[in-house]
């Protein structure tokens, strides 16, 4: 049997949750719930997920602005909205915000297994298809391991390729200094050497000049956030 796709379920309903968890057993889905807007938010921002299916009327906020504010983050996650409001304004205010699709409550079983297979195909072709990462301006071509600020290559070591991409595949998250330790150079101790903060520095310096804005930015004492679209602005370091 192949490996279970993960879906997260962002429902306040518990039941209505663990209903659509057990009919997406039936679409071979792994799934994971959040009962809350900023606890879906955080979940679905990992990455970890194919598929968010996002309740609209969540106890903190609306599912329609959860899904405004992953794309924003720069979230590729097919989600599937599914709501009570059924109206065709819901429908497309939904779809405007960036859903993939919607579905109105009450559903039919077979037509949610079958909404969410097709999303997870589509998630698969865009996974086959897509070797590049984009940021704003910043390109980063996975396949050929090279980045690229508007028309202009931006030449990186190999190890500050890895250290880019990632960053990148934990975009406006905090990255410690152990993890890239751990993910970037495969060492599960500190070696009490300051390597990650040469290559961050020289990459840093890098990305900064490249881009004319800062790109890398420092969590004192916590680690980095990568985030090329921060506004200038509320750049405190």
């Amino acid at each position: 049997m192949t490996k279970p796709n993960p879906v997260l379920i962002v429902e306040d309903d518990a039941e209505m949750a663990k209903e659509m968890a057990e009919i997406l057993k039936g679409a071979n889905c792994a799934t994971d719930l959040c009962h809350t807007f900023e606890a879906g938010v955080e979940a679905a921002s990992s990455g970890r997920y194919p598929v968010v299916i996002l309740d609209r009327m969540l106890p903190d906020g609306d599912g329609a602005d959860a899904v405004a504010r992953l794309r924003a983050k720069g979230s590729n996650a097919m989600v599937l909205v599914v709501s009570a409001l059924g109206r065709a304004s819901n429908r497309i205010e939904g779809l405007e915000k960036g859903a993939d699709d919607y579905l109105a409550k009450p559903f039919d079983p077979d037509e949610l297994r079958a909404r969410v297979r097709a999303l997870l195909r589509r998630a698969d072709s865009i996974a086959a298809e897509n070797d590049f990462m984009v940021f704003g301006s910043l390109q980063i071509r996975l396949k050929a391991r090279n980045v690229h600020v508007g028309q202009t290559h931006v030449p990186l070591s190999p190890r500050e390729f890895d250290l880019l991409v990632f960053f990148a595949r934990n975009h406006g998250e905090l990255v410690t200094r152990m993890q890239l330790l751990e993910n970037v150079w495969n060492l599960h101790f500190d070696p009490q050497t300051n390597v990650v903060d040469v290559h961050v520095s020289r990459l840093r310096g890098k990305l900064d000049r490249a881009c004319a804005r800062p790109v890398l930015h420092t969590a004192r004492g916590e680690g980095y956030i990568f985030d090329p679209m921060r506004p200038i602005a509320s750049e405190s370091e």
